[in-house]
């Protein structure tokens, strides 16, 4: 079996941020919340709703041709973020063809739009109606199976759905099919749009989601003293990945992957488990890493338990290292909310930036990471990036800059292959 390493050739990110590479960035390099009320929710009884939505997004500017079908959102997301990240990487649909393709795109959730409109119709028409299409429409799997159907001609698809982590574990997956040699190309990343009343109102009732509309774009607040909810978002961010082989230029690889699932009595302790593994697959040391993309939903509970694996793992040494969240600026948007990190992670070292943490304003000595309100200037040329889902999932990637410049002073890579977790 072939043991390579696996290089990200082209990013398509669907943010409230910012659509495609250059807005996004600069979208996200701003010290500015997208967190606001959403009235069109809002029922008698429900109370008020907040969350980032991706603005002025119209399927039919990035598809004028492609017959979509009333797609769902989640999908819509994803093969924008899929049309963006062939664009980046100089490459049409028909180039691939022949490339052996693999599409694996991972959601938290299936698509509430179609379930809502389901339930709002039988309200107003007073009987039982139903909509053929909705079952599989709505389902996960649609979404890589579209983004096939765009690219046409013989590609492989798979889902995953590993709640928040389902994108960063479509990455890591893809990324295991090109390094033993099983593809030559990959779609993959995330992709999610939760903003409908249900699963809205649920998210409230789980404290996930403020009950309050009151500054809005305060809501979440990442590893603040005064972090209350954290908020929810959407969108998507779809990649390219090839072999190291590849003509095309990189922005950097991913040299590491794991999973891992908390045990029930022992909450995010399998978060440990997986950054550990996924540095053992990048042959790396924690003190190594120049920089960590944490997860960092701004809830009070999870954000200081993600604290306490990221001491365990780097020591004294954690409040050295700089470190951000993005979901103050674009809310926590499930899914996808992981490969969103990886196209700011991937971005900023080619940059030599990271993002600011927006709304972090103070510090709570429970989370002592090296964060900033503000963008920074720092060289980096190594990462972690982790994800924690509250069904107990854990997932974290490694990625190393392709820069002559920076890869010149890291250690060779010798892991040739990627290995997970348990």
């Amino acid at each position: 079996m072939l043991h390579r390493r696996v290089k990200i050739t082209g990013i398509g990110p669907v943010t409230p941020a910012g659509i495609g590479k250059e807005a996004f960035w600069r979208g996200i390099l701003e010290p500015v919340s997208r967190v606001r009320a959403v009235p069109r929710l809002v029922r008698e009884g429900t109370g008020t709703f907040v969350a980032a939505e991706v603005g002025e997004f119209n399927l039919s500017d990035y598809f004028p041709s492609f017959q979509t079908r009333h797609l769902p959102k989640h999908t819509e997301f994803a093969l924008v973020g899929a049309q963006l990240a062939l664009v980046d990487a100089g490459l049409r649909p028909e180039d691939i063809q022949g490339l052996n393709p693999f599409v694996i795109v991972g959601a938290a959730l299936m698509d509430f739009g179609i379930i809502n409109h389901t339930f709002d119709t039988i309200a107003k028409k007073g009987k039982i109606i139903a909509f053929p299409y909705s079952v599989a429409a709505a389902s996960v799997a649609s979404i890589s199976s579209m983004i096939a159907e765009w690219v046409g001609g013989s590609c492989r698809t798979l889902a995953v759905q590993s709640a928040c982590c389902s994108g960063t574990d479509a990455i890591g997956h893809a990324a295991e099919k090109i390094a033993s040699g099983e593809a030559e190309f990959a779609i993959c990343g995330g992709t999610d749009a939760p903003i409908h009343l249900h699963p809205m109102l649920e998210m409230k009732k789980a404290k996930l989601s403020s009950n309050s509309d009151l500054m809005p774009e305060k809501t979440c607040r990442p590893f603040d003293r005064w972090r209350t909810t954290g908020a929810i978002g959407e969108g998507a961010a779809i990649f390219v990945l090839e072999p190291e082989e590849s003509p095309r230029p990189g922005y950097g690889f991913i040299d590491g992957y794991a999973y891992a699932t908390d045990p029930i009595e022992e909450p995010l302790s399998g978060l440990e488990h997986a950054m550990r593994m996924a540095l053992a697959n990048a042959r790396l040391s924690p003190q190594r890493i120049e920089s960590i993309n944490a997860w960092g939903p701004g809830h009070p509970m999870i954000d200081a338990a993600e604290a306490r694996v990221l001491r365990a793992v780097f020591g004294e040494s954690l409040s050295q290292i700089p470190a951000f969240s993005i979901k103050g600026a674009i809310g926590n948007p499930l899914g996808a909310a992981g490969p969103i990190q990886l196209a700011a992670t991937l971005i900023g070292m080619k940059e030599g930036i990271l993002p600011p943490t927006v709304n972090w304003e103070y510090p709570d000595p429970a989370c002592p990471l090296c964060l900033s309100g503000s963008a920074r200037y720092v060289a980096h040329g190594t990462a972690l990036i982790d994800a924690h889902g509250l069904s107990g999932t854990n997932a974290c990637l490694v990625v190393r800059s392709q820069d002559p410049a920076v890869q010149e002073w890291l250690p060779g890579w010798a892991g040739r292959g990627l290995s997970r977790g348990g």
